[in-house]
């Protein structure tokens, strides 16, 4: 009989590509994970996973175990959701991780909402950048995420989790005072191709929507400056650090007299934004209201 807490350790592996990785995020130590994997490995008969110096893989067998472990771990979560809806499932807390201006926009109006609505749910919020969250739920650190699109995303049909869209919002050129352009009320991309930018860490989801969108322009950009905080990213920008790319609500509420906003000719960057949570899930009693909560804080943004 296999036992499902074993196959929750293997997806952990799967998903953090080193036993280590995989031990911190569930809170074990190496060595428990390397028992429960190798208790894994004799209930199946198969050798799951190879490691190297470059980490843990899973072999060809452990691959086949883990497209069942999705479907199991997600009904077992069903399970735990119709046995909450049976027992009311009125009260309680639900932790969200959500990268800051995601927390501004969507989650802090939500918990507003649910004060009103469901008063019997603490929400519990935690920041996070949309890659991390992502599995900080899966490693069922949090229950909830709002995540942004990234590369390497899950995406929509990704066996461990379900996607519920937020909202789409535009990103803006930020431009130094007296920037060559200034007179302009629409960049085009391309014509920033000889600045220097400031950016976001390698990782960061805006990280890879500033790259993407100058590849698309035809150029690489020279990025001299980064840093995750966008309130840091203007103030450089208005210093004549360079020119950036930032989220139109993360300009919301910040001083802006030292810089130019432009919006960006042509087809915009665009940040998409969503929630997800470990498949199954979403009916819980507790977890569909805030989600419920979160699209509806989402409306006036979408």
């Amino acid at each position: 009989m296999i036992e499902a807490r074993r196959l929750h350790i293997l997806r952990a592996v799967a998903d953090h590509r080193t036993v280590t990785a995989a031990a911190a995020a569930l809170y074990l130590t190496p060595s428990a994970v390397s028992q429960q994997l190798a208790a894994l490995e004799q209930e199946t008969g198969h050798r799951l996973v190879e490691r190297s110096a470059r980490g843990a893989r899973l072999t060809p067998a452990g691959e086949i175990l883990l497209s069942h472990a999705n479907a199991v771990l997600a009904q077992l979560e069903r399970a735990e959701a119709e046995l909450a809806a049976y027992g009311s499932g009125e009260a309680g807390t639900v932790t969200v991780a959500a990268f800051a201006t995601g927390i501004g926009l969507v989650v802090a109006p939500a918990i507003t909402q649910l004060a009103r609505t469901a008063p019997g749910i603490r929400v519990r919020v935690r920041d996070a950048e949309g890659d991390e969250s992502l599995l900080m739920v899966l490693d069922r650190q949090v229950d909830v995420a709002v995540a942004v699109e990234y590369r390497g995303a899950p995406g929509e049909d990704d066996a461990r989790l379900t996607r519920v869209p937020l909202y789409a919002e535009p990103f803006d050129a930020v431009l130094p005072l007296g920037h060559r352009l200034a007179d302009d009320e629409r960049v085009a991309l391309a014509d920033l191709a000889k600045d220097a930018w400031i950016g976001q860490s390698a990782g960061n989801p805006c990280h890879d929507v500033t790259v993407l969108a100058c590849e698309y322009a035809g150029f690489e950009p020279r990025l001299e400056h980064s840093s995750d905080d966008f309130r840091a990213v203007v103030a450089l920008a208005s210093a004549g650090a360079g020119v950036a790319l930032v989220p139109r609500s993360a300009l919301r509420g910040m001083e802006l007299d030292d810089v130019l906003i432009r919006a960006v000719d042509g087809v915009a960057p665009t940040r998409r934004v969503f929630a997800a949570v470990r498949r199954g899930a979403e009916d819980h009693p507790l977890i569909s209201p805030v989600l419920a909560a979160l699209r509806e804080a989402a409306e006036p943004s979408a």
